[in-house]
This record gives structure tokens, sequence and C-alpha cells, in this order.
């Protein structure tokens, strides 16, 4: 325990989440998609975003590369410093939940560890984990920042997929083929949504 935990007191909101979820007209729901790179992750979780505009559905989206522009730029790509970044980005989409919104967060996140740390900081019935199940042959054909070239060639190191390992996860809620057509996978998430009465449009 840190020192400063003695001192720290939290400060209850009188506005709730539900309140919040209220005002919004929908549950708040955090999405986790995760897979290796080139998947199709943030294309998936980008059309999803378009989706949910479009049905009046407040939504922000998180894309694990992004934030390391920001609020993870001290980081590295070591076992520890994944661990850290996925703690980060859990704690940031804790806090859109909370306000109310559909939090879509395109993250690899390798290690089911890590996922299940968010999980549990969601708590149960707020997060929902989406594996964009696409072949390393078809990802590395992809390779759409050309980091498979780079790594294949020894310029990057602990590369996922490669000599970084991905844990492919056991019991997603939501399992998709990441080579079918994008319009599919839409399709397939907001079923599973509506059928979960997450969202009622």
């Amino acid at each position: 325990m840190k020192l400063y935990d003695h001192n720290l007191v939290w400060h209850k909101s009188k506005i709730t989440r539900i309140d919040r979820e209220y005002r919004h007209g929908h549950q708040s729901i955090l999405l986790w998609f995760t897979g290796l790179s080139g998947s199709g992750k943030s294309t998936l979780a980008n059309s999803l975003e378009q989706q949910f505009y479009q049905l009046g559905i407040s939504t922000y989206l998180i894309d694990g590369d992004n934030i390391r522009h920001g609020l993870c730029r001290d980081l590295g790509f070591s076992n520890s410093d994944r661990k850290e970044h996925i703690r980060r980005v859990g704690e940031v989409a804790k806090l859109m939940v909370d306000a109310g919104l559909v939090v879509l967060v395109a993250c690899i996140s390798p290690f089911s560890s890590e996922r299940k740390m968010v999980r549990n900081l969601l708590g149960k019935g707020h997060f929902i984990e989406i594996y964009v199940d696409t072949p390393l042959q078809v990802c590395e054909e992809r390779d759409p920042k050309n980091l498979y070239k780079k790594a294949r060639s020894g310029q990057l190191l602990n590369f996922t997929g490669l000599d970084s390992l991905y844990e492919i996860p056991n019991n997603p809620e939501i399992h998709v083929d990441g080579e079918k057509p994008i319009n599919v996978l839409n399709i397939q998430v907001l079923n599973f949504l509506r059928q979960r009465n997450i969202i009622n449009f």
C-alpha cells in the first residue's frame, strides 16, 4: 500500500451511472476488441461507432495506439509496460462507462490476465470481450502499418504474434471472424447487444 492511500477519501457523486444512463437513453457498456495487429479491431470498432451514432447512442472510441501518443507515451512494449498500458486504458474506460457511454476499446491486449483485470475493474455485466479472430498470415499480409515487415527485419522487438505471445481468449462474449466483411461483423455485434437488451434500437 502506498503511503498516500491513507489520506485519500472517495468523493461520491450524487448523480450516478444509472442517472446518466437514463439521460442517454441506453445502458453503458465497455466493448473490448482484442486480436493481433492487423486483425481488424480498429476497423470494426470504428464502423460500429458510426452505426451507434446513427442510432443516437452516446459513444467514445479508445484506440490503443492513440493512447500511446498521450496518456501512455512514457511506456514501451515490455511485458510490464504492456500491463500498465492496459491498466490505464481500463481506468479511463471505467470512467467513461460511469459517464453512461458505450465505450469501444480497440487494443491488442495480448495477455488474458490483463483483460481479466479490466473485466474485474468494470464489474459484472459491464465488460464485453470481442475477439477479432484473424489468422496471423492474413494479418501479416494486410500489415497496414508495416509493423510485421519491421518486426521480421529485426527493427521491432517483442512484437505480438511473432516474438511475443498473444493469449487467445478462452470464452469471449463475442467471437468474430476477422476475414468476413465488416457489415457482417457489425450485424453480429449489434444482434448480440440487442439480444442482451443492452441497446434497444
